[in-house]
């Protein structure tokens, strides 16, 4: 029985497994912690990040030190910034003794966003995140989900009053060979949009939103190509996938498309 050096109390998680399985990452999940995001209006934003803490576990042992996590995250002081993130699995690799790190944060970010017309303003959230790895190299991922408006082409066309539009979901993972705003990405995704959406609205604002979301009409194919054609023109983005969906308003369905590219 292996014992605990500090507390001579046994130390399961040590003990030898004889079914011989490796597992590719084991560690904890929903820990909430204060995290910093670099904002472009104002520097840094302070919000709250959801993480994930993974490593991999050789097959000769039971199991991990979940504890030593926690450990880890709360040695960076009472905030992370994104730029910590490769110290931060470093660390996760040495305390438990690892080859592999794995991190994802998932965080609300805000945006004040003015109306076209009236230029009311207010904050708009997205949902953001980065996946972070060490595995020999040092890799991140950004993702985010952006709420956009869409009208159907095909409605438009062949009805004789309006056409029903939706709220639509654009959701992209991107790496980078440089430093690329989140308001960057989130502008890319809106402008590709039917219309983009907005926290405060005024009747001279809805009628704009309105006019300018019938001059735009998108289907989910549309949605996809367009982003894509934003982030190829993006020196920056290496690699990406894009996948849209949207809430169908008079279909008892959504609508869903996917694409993915390495450039």
């Amino acid at each position: 029985m292996d014992f605990d050096s500090q507390t001579n109390l046994p130390d399961i998680q040590k003990t030898p497994d004889k079914r011989n399985i490796a597992i590719d990452r084991v560690g904890v999940r929903k820990v909430k912690f204060p995290i910093v995001v670099l904002d472009r209006a104002d520097e840094r934003q302070h919000t709250i990040g959801n993480f994930t803490l993974t490593v991999d576990l050789p097959s000769e042992f039971k199991g991990t030190h979940m504890s030593r996590f926690l450990e880890v995250l709360n040695e960076h002081g009472k905030e992370i910034s994104v730029q910590a993130l490769p110290s931060l699995l470093s660390k996760m690799k040495q305390k438990l003794k690892a080859e592999k790190a794995h991190v994802i944060v998932e965080f609300p970010f805000f945006m004040e966003k003015a109306a076209p017309v009236t230029g009311k303003t207010g904050m708009m959230q997205f949902d953001c995140g980065f996946e972070a790895q060490i595995n020999g190299d040092f890799s991140v991922t950004m993702f985010m989900t952006v709420p956009v408006a869409t009208l159907c082409p095909c409605s438009k066309e062949i009805s004789k009053y309006g056409a029903h539009n939706q709220r639509g979901w654009v959701t992209v993972r991107v790496k980078t060979n440089d430093h690329v705003w989140l308001e960057e990405l989130i502008e890319m995704i809106e402008s590709s949009a039917s219309c983009a959406l907005f926290p405060v609205l005024k009747r001279p604002d809805e009628k704009a939103v309105t006019e300018r979301a019938y001059e735009n009409p998108r289907f989910v194919e549309d949605m996809v190509r367009e982003v894509a054609l934003k982030f190829d023109a993006e020196s920056r983005i290496t690699q990406y996938s894009i996948e849209v969906e949207n809430e169908e308003s008079i279909h008892a369905h959504n609508a869903y498309a996917f694409l993915e590219r390495t450039k």
